[in-house]
């Protein structure tokens, strides 16, 4: 594993993000598209949790002690009950940059970790702790492709009635 080049992506993507969304209105922030799929403003929330509630703290409960359980976590649970799309993009996006960068701080001073280690789940079955690095990773890119989806679904709905078909098509 390529520890340095991953924790290079997770850092770009804090700085990626912001400039992402900067400018988005409150009302796009919060719209929907018809499948229901959560909004920008939920994307970013939810991306703010899952650095403190999923990631950091389950790399390193990993690392740290492979048989400590890992909190339950339930991302379309916490969308309601925290209301993500009645809060504030600009400050759910700082919050993610904030925690992110305690995530990088902290990734940069990990040494010699065993990327091997094994939490057991209880329903997924042995999951090491470099599945979880590569894994956060990655994680980053399928919000941002599915952000750069509502955008897309933005334009199409502000374009209307004039079709956007000459942008090609979106196929992800």
């Amino acid at each position: 594993m390529e520890f340095e080049k991953l924790i290079a992506s997770l850092d770009r993507f804090s700085r990626i993000l912001p400039v992402l969304v900067a400018g988005v209105s409150e009302s796009d922030a919060k719209w929907k598209p018809e499948s229901g799929e959560w909004s920008i403003l939920e994307i970013v929330c939810h991306l703010a949790d899952e650095e403190v509630e999923d990631f950091r703290q389950r790399v390193q409960l990993t690392l740290a002690d492979p048989t400590t359980p890992w909190p339950r976590i339930d991302p379309e649970g916490v969308a309601i009950a925290r209301r993500y799309n009645e809060q504030d993009l600009t400050e759910a996006a700082r919050r993610f940059v904030r925690e992110r960068n305690v995530s990088v701080d902290w990734l940069k001073q990990v040494v010699n970790p065993d990327w091997d280690s094994t939490y057991e789940h209880p329903s997924i079955g042995p999951i090491l702790a470099g599945r979880l690095m590569a894994s956060w990773a990655a994680h980053d890119q399928l919000h941002l492709r599915q952000l750069a989806k509502r955008l897309f679904e933005m334009n199409v709905r502000d374009g209307a009635p004039y079709p956007a078909d000459y942008a090609g098509q979106w196929k992800a």
